[in-house]
């Protein structure tokens, strides 16, 4: 058994205070581009851009884009006939499409790929005939639009809890699908649940959750095992970003709280506290986790060292309709 120093009696101010940062963190592919698309929308067209819903689940970023001149709207019936408006990277369905189609507007479609390509699988599944298992969570609006595609045959399944009520048509013809912002863990043990109770589910083609929530849940776990306090960075709504609170304290951090910015970290959080980890979800510019850093700096602790759990080189092309206008160099009216 390998010893350790006895610290026991050291005072407090001796014991060393270390932070981390974990790596990844912040914006994935999709949050870039979505982002990216409504800047560059409204650098193209000129204000306002309507985007309906949030862009991305991150209100500093919402926020920032409405200062220049994107207006936010819940749905289609709040945009002016003719007007430009991005669907947002959390993806619609084929009836918002029709809407707008019907509507006359110019649409820009941010839809994250990897969202699209669940929505392909669903619609494929469908027309297998295929009874179709949604994990995922009510209301959130990749949910929405993905069940949209097809939704006959979808059943959403919240949580592996859910298992026992689910009912299918033919349990020989039944797969599962998930929302991509999931926690992998959870997401594992609902489709045990839901493979033992149905033998013959099939799986996706591939898996959904996607590349980025997994590098970041798995860097979290990382960092949190020798973590006092794990402080992720992210907006409530963000459903990557909650989950990595969860997996943080799933995996020993003793404390996880979730903030949208530094000033939420509350001083009671460090009161004995001489490790700290901090990461952010796959919505939040990485200032905001850099602000995070200084306030710890501010408090004693020392500057911050990065666990790196991997690389990510995955960029994805701006949306055909905006790259299209962007060569042929469309300028506002």
């Amino acid at each position: 058994m390998t010893s350790q120093p006895d610290t026991s009696m050291a005072p407090q101010s001796e014991q060393a205070r270390r932070v981390v940062v974990a790596a990844p963190r912040g914006y994935c592919a999709g949050v870039d581009r979505a982002v990216i698309t409504v800047e560059k929308a409204l650098d193209t067209y000129g204000p306002p851009v309507y985007v309906r819903k949030q862009i991305v689940h991150n209100r500093h970023v919402v926020e920032n884009l409405e200062q220049r001149g994107a207006i936010f709207v819940e749905e289609l019936a709040e945009v002016p006939a003719g007007a430009t408006v991005v669907f947002s990277a959390h993806g619609v369905s084929p009836a918002v499409h029709s809407e707008a189609s019907d509507r006359g507007l110019k649409t820009i479609d941010a839809t994250c790929p990897l969202v699209t390509k669940v929505h392909h699988e669903a619609k494929r599944f469908a027309r297998d005939d295929l009874d179709i298992l949604l994990i995922g969570h009510a209301g959130h609006e990749e949910v929405e639009g993905t069940t949209g595609e097809a939704p006959s045959h979808i059943t959403l399944v919240q949580s592996p809890d859910d298992v026992a009520d689910v009912e299918v048509r033919d349990p020989a013809k039944v797969a599962w699908l998930s929302q991509t912002t999931l926690s992998v863990d959870e997401t594992l043990e609902t489709v045990g649940k839901l493979r033992e109770k149905f033998p013959l589910l099939m799986d996706p083609p591939s898996d959904d959750i996607c590349y980025a929530t997994q590098n970041r849940q798995l860097a979290v776990k990382q960092i949190a095992a020798h973590s006092d306090l794990v402080i992720v960075v992210g907006s409530s709504n963000s459903s990557n970003s909650v989950r990595l609170v969860e997996v943080a304290l799933e995996a020993g951090a003793k404390a996880a709280y979730r903030v949208d910015n530094a000033g939420e970290v509350a001083d009671s959080w460090l009161d004995g506290v001489h490790s700290v980890g901090v990461t952010s979800g796959a919505s939040v510019p990485d200032d905001l986790v850099q602000g995070v850093l200084e306030l710890l700096v501010s408090k004693g602790f020392p500057a911050a060292v990065e666990e790196r759990l991997t690389e990510e080189s995955l960029v994805f092309a701006l949306p055909p309709e905006l790259r299209k206008d962007l060569r042929s160099g469309a300028a506002s009216d």
